[in-house]
């Protein structure tokens, strides 16, 4: 019945910084950006990684995120990597340091950054 997920939804700072991060540091791409008229919703992108969505949604003036680490709620998005080792170095040539690890938890390494808007996004290697 149900298939996998689809898409994962966020609403940035500004919008046109985080869809420049995504693409340009990340290497998602534009799969499609819409203008809509749902107020203070006004546009949305459909940026493209392997074959997941993320939803970027362009809201005037959006409340901060609440920092509490353990507030109900999705927690981070966790993008796989072929190695977690030039995943962190690449990252760092882009100034972004690592907030946790990476640290060994024997079936993959795992570490953790933010993006521009503070949001949390995973790097996990898979041991094969």
């Amino acid at each position: 019945m149900f298939k996998r997920i689809d898409h994962t939804e966020i609403i940035p700072v500004d919008y046109d910084d985080t869809l420049k991060f995504y693409t340009e540091v990340l290497g998602f791409t534009l799969k499609e950006k819409k203008k809509v008229d749902k107020p203070p919703m006004h546009e949305i992108a459909y940026l493209q990684l392997g074959d997941t969505i993320l939803e970027v949604m362009a809201v005037t003036d959006p409340p901060p995120a609440s920092r509490e680490p353990w507030q109900v709620g999705f927690k981070r998005i966790a993008l796989e990597v072929e190695s977690m080792d030039k995943a962190v170095e690449y990252l760092k040539t882009k100034s972004i340091e690592m907030k946790v690890g990476p640290v060994n938890l024997g079936s993959s390494m795992r570490a953790e950054f933010e993006d521009i808007n503070g949001l949390s996004i995973e790097l996990r290697e898979w041991f094969k």
